[in-house]
């Protein structure tokens, strides 16, 4: 009696499943590229005001920027923010693929204000001990540590605000203007 209960529940709850994963999967209607297209177009947008940025800010036009970490925005904070962003507006707010998005972002901010900022200020550090300690050596003393990693709270929380920003528009546009991939 208790076996046929237990295999009664556990096929009940297969089929709720499947029901469930079918209905969103029917609601999705291929708008999961647009939480690919946000991600991609947030960390390239970021990048490239990076460039502007310093063009602005130092009246120099460095394309390297591009293709570097740290400086303002947070691409990392702007790509995951839009990523979890346009999870929740695809999928809702209350859904559980928005929360392990959220969390991935708050992750990624996390590092990129905490671990990686101390370790390029622990990158500088050493460079000047490189510089000072071994003078007389050209090699050692030439010889630099990547100290342009992290970022400060305020170059992530606009990355995180323009990622905001980003996939609110792209997810809006997308609908309204009806980009659905079959």
């Amino acid at each position: 009696m208790e076996f046929s209960l237990l295999t009664d529940f556990l096929t009940f709850a297969q089929n709720a499943s499947t029901i469930n994963v079918q209905d969103a999967l029917q609601n999705m209607q291929g708008r999961g590229w647009q939480v690919i297209a946000v991600t991609i177009f947030s960390s390239t947008f970021a990048q490239v005001l990076k460039v502007i940025t310093k063009l602005v800010t130092q009246g120099k036009l460095d394309l390297r920027m591009i293709a570097t970490t740290g400086g303002m925005p947070s691409s990392h904070s702007c790509c995951t923010m839009g990523m979890a962003v346009s999870v929740g507006l695809i999928e809702g707010f209350n859904s559980v693929s928005f929360a392990i998005a959220l969390c991935l972002a708050f992750i990624v901010m996390y590092d990129a204000a905490g671990v990686r900022r101390t370790v390029g200020l622990q990158a500088k550090v050493l460079n000047q001990m490189m510089v000072e300690l071994f003078s007389e050596h050209p090699k050692l003393s030439s010889e630099r540590i990547k100290e342009f990693l992290g970022h400060t709270p305020v170059e992530v929380f606009v990355g995180a605000a323009l990622g905001c920003v980003i996939a609110l528009v792209f997810n809006n546009l997308a609908i309204h203007q009806h980009w659905h991939i079959p």
